[in-house]
C-alpha cells in the first residue's frame, strides 16, 4: 500500500530532472518552434562552464551610437522578456522579427524569427496585414510582432517600432524583447546561423 501511494505520487509530482540539467524554467526543458527549414527546438546550453565570447562579452561600445536604451524605449509597446519571446515565437500569429542589419542576422539569430532590418520594416508592413492608404498605411487588421536587436543598448528595434507606428501601425501590437542577442545568449538559449 505505501509502494502505491509513493508510486502515485511520483506520478502526480511532475517531470522528474537529473541534478545539473539546465532548462528554460523548472517546467520547460526546452520549446519547439516552427522555422522556414523546419522544427528547430529551443533549449540552453547544457555546459555550466560555458561563458560568452567575443563581440557578445563586451561590456562597453562608444556612446553614441551604441547608447544604453530606456526599458519602455517606445511609448505604447509591450516590453517583453525570454519567456514571452519563446510563446510569440510558438504563437502563429505573430511575427517575430530579427530588425537588426543582415550581417548582424547572418551572425546568429533566434529560431523562427524573420530578419527585417529596421532600414527596411515600413516596405514590409503590407506582409503584417497593413494596406496603404492616402495618410499612410491602415492597420486595422495588422499582426501582432516581437522585435528584438543585439541588445539593451542596441537601438535597431526601437527605430523600427518607431518607423512602424509613425507609418500608422498600432502600438499596442508590438512588443519589443530589450534583452536581444546578447542576453539571449548569455542566458545559453539556441542561436542559429541562418541559410
Amino acid at each position: 500500500m505505501v509502494r502505491s501511494l509513493f508510486l502515485i505520487a511520483l506520478l502526480f509530482a511532475g517531470p522528474v530532472f537529473a541534478e545539473g540539467d539546465v532548462f528554460i524554467t523548472h517546467d520547460m526543458p526546452s520549446a519547439i518552434v516552427e522555422t522556414e527549414n523546419g522544427p528547430v527546438e529551443i533549449s540552453r546550453i547544457q555546459d555550466t562552464e560555458n561563458e560568452l565570447w567575443g563581440e557578445w562579452s563586451r561590456t562597453s561600445r562608444p556612446c553614441p551610437p551604441f547608447c544604453i536604451q530606456p526599458i519602455q524605449a517606445v511609448e505604447g509597446t509591450n516590453l517583453i522578456g525570454e519567456l514571452e519571446m519563446i510563446e510569440a515565437l510558438q504563437d502563429p500569429e505573430t511575427v517575430v522579427i530579427d530588425s537588426r542589419v543582415r550581417s548582424n542576422y547572418q551572425a546568429g539569430t533566434i529560431p523562427g524569427a524573420l530578419n527585417v532590418p529596421y532600414t527596411e520594416i515600413t516596405d514590409y508592413l503590407e506582409t503584417l496585414g497593413c494596406v496603404p492608404d492616402f495618410e499612410g498605411y491602415d492597420c486595422d487588421q495588422a499582426k501582432p510582432v516581437a522585435l528584438f536587436c543585439n541588445g539593451p543598448w542596441c537601438g535597431q528595434s526601437p527605430s523600427a517600432a518607431r518607423f512602424m507606428i509613425a507609418a500608422g501601425y498600432p502600438a499596442e501590437l508590438i512588443s519589443l524583447y530589450r534583452g536581444g542577442m546578447q542576453v539571449w545568449r548569455m542566458l545559453g538559449l539556441t542561436v542559429i546561423l541562418p541559410e
